[in-house]
């Protein structure tokens, strides 16, 4: 595996292998690896003639008061878990060659990056979507992995790619859990103690969201199923509810029922400290 670090270099590979005819598949990330990662790197390892795996801490998707200087970086150990996945390039910018002296352009996408974690965290969709569209250009893909924790992020990226007309195929892979529930996540590096079973709660209240949707026997108020969703996290001491929404998948939109193609979303803080996001269909068990 090749240890990429300028946007120069990394776009005269991928030049090359285009001229090749190659296929080329990416998986954007912040680092700090995990199983969920890895297993976005597998798919795209078993889909593409060479696969690009990159690690970058955005700082423009990050708030006031937000972790990115404690956000965890650990580059060699991330080198060795790419390259044991077959990942081609690691590609590792700093922040300096990716926005160098007088970047001022921002992506905005409208509506649909405002509610949910873009009211929790003003701007953030804004770095995101810039740091992606940056990442696409340097990086040349046909189709890029994306895990769908990050399910509004994903949806995002979804309608800039289909705006802005771009050739890549955007694939959402499904959550990737520990053995309890829990979805992996590099920010439960933060949990102390006891706050990794705190932490349970939103996969608790996923289970009694499908609980409450399968045994109702008429289709159940999206406003009833929320509020129930907020009490019981309520009850958790050390969890403080950011927010609990169910939204069509495709849409966003708040339906008046739940439905197959409805999604449970929610955004806890554990402790007042460790900001953690978790989401699944009402239907079925992802």
């Amino acid at each position: 595996m090749k240890l990429i670090q300028t946007p120069e270099e990394m776009l005269e590979q991928v030049k090359a292998w285009r001229k090749e005819g190659l296929t080329i598949g990416l998986v954007p990330t912040m680092g700090c690896f995990h199983e969920g990662h890895l297993s976005l790197m597998r798919y795209a390892r078993e889909r593409a003639d060479r696969v690009i795996v990159t690690l970058f801490v955005n700082p423009i998707q990050f708030g006031p008061g937000e972790d990115l200087a404690a956000y965890p970086r650990d580059l060699a150990r991330d080198q060795e878990l790419a390259a044991g996945e077959g990942m081609d390039v690691l590609y590792a910018p700093d922040a300096a060659s990716m926005y160098p002296h007088g970047f001022q352009t921002t992506i905005r996408v409208g509506a649909l990056s405002r509610g949910l974690c873009g009211a929790s965290r003003p701007g953030h969709f804004d770095g995101v979507c810039t740091v992606v569209m940056k990442l696409f250009q340097q990086t040349r893909p046909h189709f890029s992995v994306f895990g769908e924790k990050d399910f509004q992020q994903l949806a995002v990226i979804r309608r800039m790619v289909i705006d802005l007309d771009l050739d890549i195929d955007i694939i959402g892979h499904p959550i990737v859990r520990e053995p309890d529930g829990l979805a992996m996540s590099s920010r439960n590096i933060y949990l102390e103690g006891e706050e990794r079973q705190q932490a349970l709660c939103l996969s608790r209240a996923a289970a009694l969201a499908r609980e409450l949707v399968a045994s109702a026997d008429h289709p159940l108020p999206v406003k009833d199923l929320v509020a129930e969703l907020e009490s019981s996290l309520s009850r958790e001491p050390a969890c403080t509810v950011d927010y609990v929404a169910v939204v069509d998948e495709e849409t966003f939109l708040p339906p008046d029922y739940a439905s197959p193609s409805s999604r449970l979303i929610m955004a806890v803080k554990i402790n007042r400290r460790v900001r953690l996001i978790d989401n699944a269909s009402l239907y079925h068990t992802t």
